[in-house]
């Protein structure tokens, strides 16, 4: 889904909000909340909920009658409000994590899916601050935690010899370095995954290595997602590195 169709599915949820069922919740929630008395409309609350983070308490007051109203009736229409809110945010994990599908499209709709799970998930009773922080943090732990069972399941899966890709009828050169490519990351992700089975490595040096040393990413980027600072991590990334040997060019064999 290109950034196109992708907008237009935005606004045709934006619109969705200009109806009368939506009014209808809106209207339940004024009566209920004096903090929704400034707004006249979904349109208002959306331009109110994507000002700065410096309005977070204020804009906790908005969340949080939603989350309990949706936790309390399971109203879909409460989800959809949700969606158009959170939007940006979830534009904005989509971009920092393409290099984690090849198919952006796939990775947008897992990126919605475990927004939906986290929407369901939370409960509302036990949290009424720092609503959205929540709510994006528990979105990018429940996609990474997706991804990670992928990568997994792969590095389980027997690995293709590099050698037998020549034997194949790839329509180009460009096929072929892909393909190629895939065999050599899913080799890697299997030896690590041997590695971390066998105790030679922990989790966390698991997906330090996966990042850096599969596909390619900046060291200090892997270690904000890993919650290590990165004088830290660029240890633990010696330390991994020297517990396996490190990786030779005969990378299809297991440790």
């Amino acid at each position: 889904m290109s950034s196109v169709a992708r907008d237009a599915d935005r606004r045709q949820l934006e619109r969705q909000l200009q109806d009368g069922g939506f009014r209808k919740l809106l209207n339940v929630l004024r009566q209920g909340h004096p903090f929704f008395r400034r707004f006249a409309s979904w349109n208002d609350v959306v331009a109110f909920m994507r000002q700065g983070v410096s309005r977070e308490p204020e804009k906790d007051q908005v969340l949080h009658p939603i989350l309990l109203a949706h936790a309390e009736d399971g109203d879909p229409r409460w989800r959809t409000i949700l969606l158009v809110i959170f939007w940006p945010g979830l534009e904005a994990i989509w971009r920092r994590k393409r290099h984690w599908d090849r198919d952006p499209d796939a990775l947008w709709a897992n990126v919605v899916w475990a927004f939906l799970r986290t929407v369901c998930r939370l409960d509302p009773a036990k949290r009424a601050t720092r609503l959205a922080q929540k709510v994006v943090n528990d979105v990018f732990h429940g996609l990474h935690d997706d991804y990670r069972r992928d990568w997994r399941r792969a590095a389980r899966e027997v690995v293709t010899d590099p050698h037998d890709l020549t034997e194949r009828e790839l329509p180009d050169d460009r096929d072929a370095a892909a393909a190629a490519l895939r065999v050599e990351q899913e080799a890697r992700i299997a030896i690590l995954t041997a590695h971390c089975a066998a105790g030679r490595i922990n989790d966390t040096d698991f997906l330090l290595l996966v990042g850096t040393h599969v596909y390619g990413r900046p060291l200090a980027e892997c270690a904000r997602e890993s919650g290590i600072k990165y004088e830290a991590a660029k240890k633990r990334q010696q330390r991994a590195m020297k517990a396996i040997g490190g990786f030779t060019e005969d990378d299809t064999r297991s440790p």
